[in-house]
């Protein structure tokens, strides 16, 4: 049998296992209950957050039929009609998806829209799911307008986009609209831990902390990255391994770069940047991890109880080197971390970008009087003139 990856074998099938889009669920579940539906709904957000996930939930809570054949709309799809077991599988007739990165012209919106004319075959709406919308032509957005503002009472549009700047207002305007959001790298932890306990699946916990801050708020990027990080580490996830997966620095490399930075050790600073070129890791990820911990220094700077987490083996590192260094240094480092990630294209070699901006931080932490030590000098050195009036000769 063949492997199923884990983003689809654990793709939500109703609304009580989503994850991280609460204030959607909440809204449709309600309008489910209080059978107070729209005509049309634009799910949007980023790649992996579950727009086409909520479009099929929706499609099985329209349809369901309940386990004895009798039930209505609800919010809870039972799973086991043959509605609901159809959809999930892609063979309901009156769901249909249409991708509009590849079906894009009128002509394939014109085919999905002599459709509309027919009742449903088997279920109790139609359901038109229309992903990556904002892709359509302007004549093809046109050629939906009439239907999409006055549909039969039997069909449904949903919409799916991760660029609502590029549809037009006249669509927008015909739906009711969610902004699915990027979901946070602990609510992607969570879900991680539960997938690799029913997986059987041992993990470290700084490695799916490594591959939940790599999702960049994204689960089914998450999901892949641990499908990748299970092969790569022939069943199991260790924080070593995942690293070199990933390309990530080790944050010893970085702890150590502040330390320094800190204590104003320019050589200390020079060469650990020399080992980071040595061992071939990224300049850029050294920037971006040590902007991560910097972030976690001026919180912790500014709200020191909030730096005393248990099941973080960092954080008393974290929480050490924020009391090493002055708040104003460590707002500026993070800025120079930011801005350097942007210089490392411009220079003919990334480690001497990264050099140059980590020793940046110590060129401004110089004192004023010790900057320009050769002009003070001078001026110390001349006499004072005389002022011109006292110079100047009587007639």
């Amino acid at each position: 049998m063949s492997y199923l990856v884990l983003a689809r074998k654990y793709r939500p099938r109703n609304f009580s296992e989503m994850v991280g889009q609460e204030h959607v669920v909440q809204a449709l579940s309600n309008a489910l209950t209080q059978q107070r539906l729209h005509h049309a709904y634009l799910f949007t957000g980023t790649r992996g957050v579950g727009k086409t996930t909520v479009s099929r939930i929706l499609a099985k809570s329209l349809n369901c039929q309940g386990v004895d054949g009798l039930g209505g709309i609800t919010a809870t799809p039972c799973g086991v009609c043959a509605a609901c077991t159809e959809i999930d599988s892609g063979r309901f007739p009156d769901y249909t998806e249409l991708d509009a990165a590849s079906n894009r012209g009128v002509d394939e919106v014109q085919g999905l829209l002599e459709q509309a004319v027919y009742k449903p075959v088997q279920g109790r709406f139609k359901v038109f799911m229309i992903d990556e919308v904002h892709m359509l032509t302007n004549t093809a957005f046109n050629a939906m307008l009439k239907t999409l503002e006055e549909p039969p009472e039997y069909l449904k549009f949903v919409l799916a986009t991760t660029d609502p700047q590029k549809v037009p207002m006249t669509v927008l305007s015909r739906c009711l609209q969610f902004n699915l959001r990027p979901m946070a790298p602990e609510t992607v932890l969570d879900h991680l831990g539960q997938v690799l306990a029913a997986e059987s699946v041992p993990a470290e916990p700084q490695a799916l902390r490594l591959l939940a801050r790599a999702a960049r708020g994204s689960m089914r990027d998450a999901l892949s990255l641990t499908d990748q990080a299970i092969a790569f580490g022939s069943g199991q996830l260790l924080e070593a391994g995942v690293r070199q997966m990933l390309g990530s620095v080790d944050r010893s490399y970085v702890f150590r770069l502040i330390a320094a930075l800190a204590e104003g050790d320019g050589r200390s600073v020079v060469e650990t940047a020399d080992a980071l070129r040595l061992n071939g890791l990224s300049a850029a990820s050294t920037l971006e991890e040590m902007a991560a911990v910097l972030q976690r220094m001026a919180v912790v700077q500014a709200v020191p109880q909030m730096g005393h987490d248990a099941s973080d083996p960092e954080a008393s590192e974290i929480a050490r080197l924020a009391g090493t260094m002055p708040a104003d240094e460590t707002q500026l480092l993070y800025s120079i971390c930011l801005h350097g990630r942007a210089e490392l294209g411009l220079a003919p070699d990334e480690y001497a970008a990264l050099t140059m901006a980590l020793l940046r931080l110590l060129a401004f932490k110089a004192p004023a009087e010790k900057k320009t030590p050769a002009i003070a000098e001078a001026a110390a050195a001349a006499p004072l003139a005389p002022p011109a009036s006292a110079a100047a000769p009587r007639p």
